[in-house]
């Protein structure tokens, strides 16, 4: 009995030294990987941190702050550092063009949507192609491109310009009411663009330029012009995700808003889903819904499941609604520039009364560089952010000096580091587009004022501007958002003259809204502008 004791307590002294040795081992190996990856991982300078618990987190909050910012980083510290975020972690901001095109290239695969931002997808929109990462965001993808290509635009010209004349009748009616003025005061939201992301996107007449109220106007106004956002909680949430899962305001209104908005789009899948059975109106097929649910037929692999063709629909209508904010900026640019306002009409009225897709996109140059314009210096998406997978390296067009003090060509980042890409401040960069980048000047569009183009050439994206992004991401929309805005203002630019109703000189300011509006100095109100319009006349 005493030697089977005996035996037992050798045989756990065994088992208990093999397991020491063990963990001892495996602890050993996972401290010689770290030390490893520490002396692989490039020491990126930057600024110093204002607060261990915020970092910079609550500057970047102000576009106008942090745009001026990102540019001086980038003189100081070279054209990769690193920006103090909350807790203590940093951020990785990517100012190099080599190296934004190799982000790029990669976004989806090596670079994801970080915790935060996913969540938040999923909580407003569902788990659609914005929500998606790899071979699921391909698959969306590659479903949903014949909605967005030039032929299918051209099939809704005569949509978009069906809206456009119907917003002139609009405008025309609100100065007939006030024959005292013969002009009229109006907001700079143009509440007509819902009828036309309805009927192109989703083959659906909201009516709004008829004065029609519903739901979704006011769930989608207030959802982007909101202000009520906590930026600490916001914060707190990007390095806390779970946060999203509280009772918050802010959170049961984005639950609101796909509550409505996933209701009025599965009435439109549904009553087109009915219509295709019946053989009905056709129109519905040359929406980008009909694509949807040619996708959702189809027997391939890329076919969309039913939620996710909901999904889409919503992506579809809350984006296409978006284009206002590009809209609102192109008035208040020509109210405060009359001159410009002046040459881009006498191109329209050189023009015929009705403009091709062909004659917007390549024969009425200034319209596209007023246009251009405005996207470069009020882009909606400030900055992206993803989160590395696994760790990369980046090459660089040009040296970098690292925190050493050595000179690097690329620069090595740990898995999990966050990547950020400043889209407007590389839209208002002087050293990309010249000392008065931060100047509305459509002039510097045309050939002959490209002086500062080997700069921001080197920048990939459309016209070599970061508002739509770029790579496997880069907006899907964007050829609708710029037939629309230039179809609608070259209509209204030859009817009608924009003037600032409070003077040319009422400074305005973007709001911290969702989506970034204008807003004038001292108002409460996002997205609100007045403006006075007033018949051309010759």
């Amino acid at each position: 009995m005493w030697f089977a004791f005996k035996d037992l307590r050798l045989a756990w002294s065994l088992v208990g030294l093999t397991t020491c040795v063990s963990v001892l081992i495996l602890m050993s190996l996972y401290l010689l990987q770290v030390y490893r990856q520490r002396k692989r991982t490039t020491r990126i300078r930057g600024p110093q941190s204002p607060s261990w618990l915020f970092g910079f987190a609550k500057t970047v909050n102000s576009a106008a702050i942090i745009t001026e910012l990102y540019e001086h980083w980038a003189r100081e510290y070279g054209p990769v550092y690193k920006v103090p975020h909350v807790f203590g972690l940093s951020r990785v901001v990517l100012w190099d063009p080599k190296a934004i095109s190799y982000f790029f290239a990669r976004d989806t695969w090596l670079y994801n949507q970080t915790a935060f931002n996913k969540a938040a997808i999923r909580t407003t929109v569902g788990r659609g192609v914005l929500w998606a990462d790899g071979e699921s965001h391909k698959r969306q993808r590659k479903a949903l491109n014949p909605a967005f290509s030039a032929a299918a635009i051209r099939s809704l010209m005569s949509v978009i310009h069906d809206i456009a004349h119907k917003a002139m009748s609009a405008l025309d009616g609100e100065i007939e009411s006030n024959q005292r003025t013969h002009c009229a005061v109006i907001d700079a939201r143009q509440w007509y663009l819902l009828d036309s992301v309805g009927i192109a996107a989703l083959s659906h007449d909201f009516g709004a330029v008829h004065g029609s109220d519903s739901d979704v106007m006011h769930i989608l106004n207030a959802f982007s012009s909101s202000s009520s956002v906590s930026y600490n909680l916001v914060t707190l949430a990007q390095n806390f995700p779970s946060i999203l899962k509280l009772p918050l305001p802010r959170i049961q209104f984005s639950l609101k808003l796909n509550l409505i908005v996933g209701k009025i789009c599965q009435e439109m899948v549904s009553r087109m889903r009915k219509e295709k059975e019946t053989g009905g109106d056709e129109q519905g097929d040359r929406s980008c819904l009909g694509w949807l649910l040619k996708a959702e037929e189809s027997v391939e692999s890329v076919g969309l499941t039913p939620q996710e063709v909901l999904d889409e629909a919503k992506i579809l209508l809350l984006a296409g609604f978006e284009t206002t904010a590009a809209l609102q900026w192109v008035y208040i640019e020509l109210a405060r520039n009359p001159d410009i306002q002046t040459k881009l009409r006498d191109e329209c009225l050189e023009s015929g009364p009705t403009p091709s897709y062909d004659d917007l996109t390549h024969k009425l140059p200034y319209l596209d560089a007023v246009v251009n314009e405005v996207l470069r210096l009020h882009a909606a998406a400030k900055e992206i952010e993803r989160l590395a997978t696994q760790e990369d390296v980046i090459p660089l067009s040009e040296p970098l000096r690292t925190a050493a003090g050595n000179f690097t060509e690329s620069v090595c980042i740990p898995k999990g580091t966050v990547v950020v890409i400043p889209l407007a401040a590389l839209n208002c960069s002087v050293h990309m587009w010249g000392p008065d980048a931060k100047t509305f000047k459509p002039s510097r569009w045309l050939e002959k004022d490209r002086d500062t183009h080997g700069a921001r050439d080197a920048l990939q994206g459309y016209r070599h501007v970061m508002t739509f992004g770029d790579g496997a991401r880069m907006c899907l929309g964007r050829l609708f958002a710029l037939t629309e805005i230039k179809a609608v203002l070259f209509a209204l630019v030859r009817n009608f003259v924009f003037e600032m109703a409070d003077g040319p000189g009422v400074p305005i300011v973007e709001s911290l809204g969702t989506v970034p509006r204008p807003r004038v100095v001292g108002s409460a109100e996002a997205g609100s502008v007045p403006l006075r319009v007033r018949r051309y006349e010759v």
